[in-house]
């Protein structure tokens, strides 16, 4: 028998599982990916290498329900958009840290100058050293340091409409990133493993990926330099 506990999260599962939730959802996620598929800007300058986008799995959702009860958060149907802000996911992988800045101004000038979207809370740059930290926080980018290692920006985008409560989540890191996100994603989602070898190797890695992402920064430094002196 369903408890009165498991009740709501069906009823909330089953409201996201909808076709009309599902299509309202499905709108607002084609237009960020369109957005960055097609803007001129980000297209000339060749800054993004590739692009995801997703919806949260249904059971990945009942899970957080579940991490959200247990801090005392009940999610109903009527409150899961304003609660729940990752359930439309777009990830945006460039090669360098040196193309975030002008990935960074494309978002926010499609905020703040073109007013299609508006922020549901400020930028946040997920990072663990101080170089990196430094790096966002000129750009005017908070930064929160998680003793995972996870390294990503995250913005939280919502139509400019007082009406409508759907948002996505825009994560942008670089290819290294990636590779470690999905390595620790596998391992580590929903529930942290317990395997302590795991947790170490992780975060050597995390450390080997910080390293590519700065000579990756170097090796295009100087390929720029040595093409300006060819051009002379």
């Amino acid at each position: 028998m369903m408890s009165s506990n498991q009740l709501p999260f069906s009823e909330v599962i089953e409201f996201y599982k909808s076709e009309e939730t599902q299509s309202v959802l499905d709108q607002f996620l084609n237009q960020v990916e369109h957005f960055f598929k097609t803007n001129p800007t980000l297209k000339r300058a060749k800054a993004i290498h590739s692009i995801k986008a997703r919806q949260k799995d249904p059971e990945h959702l009942r899970d957080k329900l579940l991490r959200k009860q247990s801090k005392g958060v009940i999610i109903t149907k009527d409150t899961l958009f304003r609660e729940i802000t990752d359930l439309n996911g777009v990830r945006i992988l460039h090669l360098y840290q040196q193309q975030f800045p002008l990935i960074h101004n494309e978002i926010m000038k499609k905020i703040n100058e073109m007013e299609d979207w508006k922020l549901v809370e400020p930028p946040k740059a997920y990072t663990w050293e101080q170089e990196s930290q430094h790096f966002f926080e000129e750009l005017g980018i908070r930064t929160e340091v998680k003793d995972t290692y996870y390294t990503s920006v995250h913005y939280v985008v919502k139509p400019n409409n007082s009406k409508s409560d759907i948002t996505c989540e825009i994560q942008v890191r670089t290819l290294f990133e990636e590779i470690w996100g999905e390595i620790d994603h596998t391992i580590n989602y929903p529930h942290e493993t317990e395997s302590i070898a795991c947790r170490e190797q992780i975060r050597v890695l995390a450390k080997l990926v910080s390293t590519g992402t700065r000579l990756a920064d170097s090796i295009f430094r100087t390929y720029d330099d040595y093409m300006r002196q060819e051009k002379k």
